[in-house]
């Protein structure tokens, strides 16, 4: 197989310019008007609409190229597009090849005998993807979220560029994937699917092969039906096996298996497919897969219905996050960038995560990376919070788009399943965005006929789930708490204090979340000195789900005092972001067993903006990607306690009695017994211990241990707090603080924080309790061992990951005054 990439000379023609700019391929239209200085930067102030305006307009790609002349040897020619965003014609040497309309897909046409050996232009034509929507809508309504633009469904392009609750509407346009021509001998690999049994101490790899011919005659297909293949595994030591002659099956004995992150090792063995004419390699597919069993376990029991992870036969508790598009510009998704974000999720003890149905199908850079780091990659198709008409052609078009991402994808170790949309079923069922009985029969249609087909045929051995939420299809209530998966919101969006988690006993959480604001460095990349007030223009621009910066200071109010400088309010509002999903996850880890999951919403943000993210756009972790590093650890001593905030906040309220208690709880989630120490203290709030008590407690592999409940009746919960910590022979493994009173009436003493660095450490000394201690340098790029975490008075030392180890801050809830 010969492959030549078209990447150079292409340039840029806005409709009704003269001018050609420089172009790059992959790239997109705002990447080059960026790069040439066409355009300032969308994502500064409101420049967001000024952008939004070029999107009216057509725009020509094109590029002149001279074929290598290898390529006129080959029995056939194709010209291959990888990705398309979105509507364009494509047309070689004046000749129109053809009409791509989908993003999501490859486009490929046969070119040959159209292919001058000498010069050959390429030119693609990009139709405006707002007027397009807007035309389409005017013919037929299909509506979805009220964030994005009308007429959002109507295009087979990433959702989140039309605007979504934490994006903005930047729907860009362009050549966004590789460009290349590819020389055909004979036949090539046009599929190839690799299933596995496993067995006793031995797993059988399935060899499923489509050979297309090199054209269309009876003489072509004789030609291709002439090829064998020849299968190559490496396993993970380097050891090399080949077997000849198209060989249907081959049998790995003692196999080295691959595990999720925290469960074992993510063994991966290397596997190539050649196609061969006699002694002669004509194509081949390369790849690395991983040996493991992979599905959803769904059980009745006393509860409802179990739903989890199930590799290898072990049930995993899942713990991650959802992911959307790193930048909402594609061409600025790099493989350098994907890893470096997906390392950021291993270091935070994830096993898991879910790719949100909104975006895009990642890279093959995000899937390798995955197998790599063991995240179990919950994989939603492209279809999200909207209703679409399904048409012959529609139909048509999601197949193929569903084949194309199938057939680049099933090999991944990391592959968990394969899920429907993100919400549909959900808001369908209660009538939301459907404007027909034809939109509705058309859901069912769609993610209970057509996309199980595909998969049937593509990767049966995938387990395959209808929507998010769902309990299994058929508008079988869901969003039910004691079935399938759960996207829970009355913590955020409902109001509801942190602790209406402690209601629910989920059995698998994947949606749920708390904004908070990024920090400063972050908000003065997009703002001037006058917009740094969190009710600001400019501020709400970078706020896009309704009134939640309101939402923000009333659950500030419910449990900080009032800050009063704008620096300390970004801080005060990714503890709050923190604590409100360390209060969910703690819970739901106590309960393993019952509950199987916690993937909060979200991971990562596409622009500069207020969200639910634990990481924002520039990298920097919030305070609530450290605290996931904490309660994502593999073991986890957690507290339920019983005071104000589950009980009454209202300090007018009639006299009550008021329960004061603590109950510790191990959560074990590694492959092995643990036996711990855990040891626990009342302390004044000068840190001195007043009460204090040591237990050692065994905990199994894979289960969660309750220690008794401990009552508390005399502590004074507005000058006392309890610390807690847990070890594994003499190394400290988890702990944390807790107050029995809100965070806004405890008598913080000043806890006089300092700090210093030194050997790669940063030491932070306090003469107090201190809360949610923060370390930052001048430019918020620090990575820490540990951050926004409790101390008693003494001394603290954190290990430096990344960043400059120089003006450092350091400040406390103290300071949120």
């Amino acid at each position: 197989m010969r492959r030549q990439e078209i990447t150079q000379g292409w340039t840029l023609q806005v409709q009704g310019e003269k001018e050609r700019i420089p172009a790059q391929v992959p790239g997109s239209v705002y990447y080059d008007l960026l790069r040439t200085g066409r355009m300032e930067d969308p994502f500064w102030r409101d420049n967001e609409d000024e952008a939004l305006k070029w999107m009216e307009k057509d725009f020509v790609y094109e590029t002149r190229f001279t074929p290598e002349s290898g390529l006129f040897d080959t029995d056939e020619i194709r010209l291959c597009f990888d990705g398309l965003d979105t509507i364009a014609d494509i047309y070689l040497n004046g000749c129109l090849l053809g009409r791509a309309d989908n993003m999501h897909r490859a486009w490929a046409y046969s070119v040959t005998g159209m292919l001058l050996r000498g010069e050959n232009s390429l030119r693609i034509y990009f139709h405006s993807p707002v007027k397009y929507i807007r035309e389409r809508y005017a013919e037929c309504v299909t509506m979805g979220s009220e964030h994005c633009m009308d007429g959002f469904p109507q295009i087979r392009k990433a959702h989140c560029m039309f605007g979504w609750d934490w994006g903005p509407r930047l729907p860009d346009a362009g050549i966004w994937k590789n460009v290349f021509l590819q020389g055909v001998e004979k036949g090539r690999l046009e599929s190839v699917y690799v299933t596995q049994e496993h067995e006793e101490q031995k797993v059988t790899l399935y060899i499923r092969t489509e050979i297309a011919s090199a054209g269309e005659t009876q003489e072509d297909r004789a030609k291709a039906q002439e090829l064998s293949y020849r299968v190559t595994v490496t396993d993970p030591q380097g050891n090399v096996r080949t077997e000849e002659d198209s060989p249907e099956c081959l049998v790995i004995t003692q196999p080295l298996l691959w595990w999720p992150n925290g469960y074992g090792e993510q063994n991966l063995y290397g596997i190539c497919v050649q196609l061969m004419d006699g002694s002669r390699e004509v194509d081949r597919w390369e790849k690395r897969i991983g040996l493991r069993t992979m599905t959803v376990h769904r059980e009745k029991d006393v509860y409802g219905e179990s739903f989890a992870h199930e590799v290898n036969g072990v049930q995993i508790f899942a713990m991650g996050a959802d992911y959307i598009p790193e930048d909402n510009i594609f061409g600025r998704i790099t493989g350098e960038r994907t890893r470096k974000l997906l390392e950021q999720c291993r270091a935070a003890n994830y096993n898991c995560i879910r790719v949100w149905g909104g975006g895009f199908y990642p890279h093959d850079d995000f899937y390798d990376a995955c197998d790599e780091l063991g995240l179990v990659v919950w994989q939603d198709l492209m279809f999200a919070c909207a209703v679409y008409e399904l048409t012959e052609d529609f139909d048509k078009n999601i197949r193929a788009e569903i084949r194309d991402n199938v057939r680049r994808l099933r090999h991944h170790a990391s592959l968990g399943l394969w899920c429907g949309n993100n919400e549909m079923e959900m808001f369908v069922d209660e009538g939301q965005w459907v404007n027909t009985l034809k939109q509705k029969a058309d859901y069912i249609k769609m993610y209970e006929y057509i996309i199980p087909q595909v998969l049937k045929e593509e990767d049966p051995q995938t387990f395959y789930w209808p929507a998010s939420p769902s309990s299994g299809g058929s508008f079988d209530a869901p969003n039910d708490p004691d079935r399938g998966d759960v996207h829970y919101w009355e913590v955020w969006h409902g109001d509801k204090p942190f602790s209406e988690y402690r209601k629910y006993y989920f059995r698998y959480a994947s949606e749920f979340g708390f904004q908070s604001f990024p920090c400063l460095k972050t908000v003065e990349a997009f703002t001037l000195p006058e917009d740094r007030n969190i009710f600001s223009y400019v501020m709400d621009k970078h706020q896009r789900n309704d009134a939640a910066n309101g939402k923000i200071m009333k659950y500030l109010y419910q449990t900080f005092l009032y800050p009063t400088d704008f620096d300390t309010l970004l801080y005060a509002s990714q503890l709050l972001q923190g604590e409100a999903i360390k209060y969910g996850v703690e819970h739901f880890r106590r309960n393993r067993g019952r509950c199987m999951g916690a993937v909060y919403w979200q991971l990562n943000d596409c622009w500069p903006v207020a969200s639910w993210s634990s990481i924002d756009y520039y990298g920097r972790w919030k305070a609530l990607h450290y605290y996931a590093k904490r309660f994502f650890a593999p073991i986890l001593l957690s507290c339920r306690e019983e005071g104000m905030m589950t009980q009454n906040t209202n300090v007018n309220a009639q006299p009550f009695q008021m329960e004061k208690s603590v109950t510790f709880n191990v959560s074990n989630e590694t492959p092995e017994d643990k036996v711990v120490r855990v040891v626990w203290a009342v302390r004044d709030r000068f840190g001195g211990i007043l009460q204090k008590e040591e237990t050692e407690l065994s905990v199994p592999t894979l289960s969660s241990v309750w220690m008794e409940k401990r009552e508390l009746p005399d502590m004074k919960i507005r000058e006392e707090y309890i610390s807690y910590d847990l070890f594994e022979d003499d190394r400290w493994v988890s702990g944390s603080t807790v107050i029995l009173t809100l965070p806004r009436f405890f008598r913080y003493e000043d806890p006089q924080l300092t700090v210093e660095s030194g050997d790669g450490e940063v030491i932070v000394r306090a003469k107090a309790y201190a809360k949610s201690v923060e370390i930052r340098n001048r430019n918020e790029n620090l990575v820490l061992e540990d951050n926004y975490f409790d101390m008693n008075a003494g001394e603290r030392r954190v290990k430096v990951v990344c960043g400059e180890i120089k003006d450092l801050t350091v400040r406390s809830v103290f300071d949120i005054r």
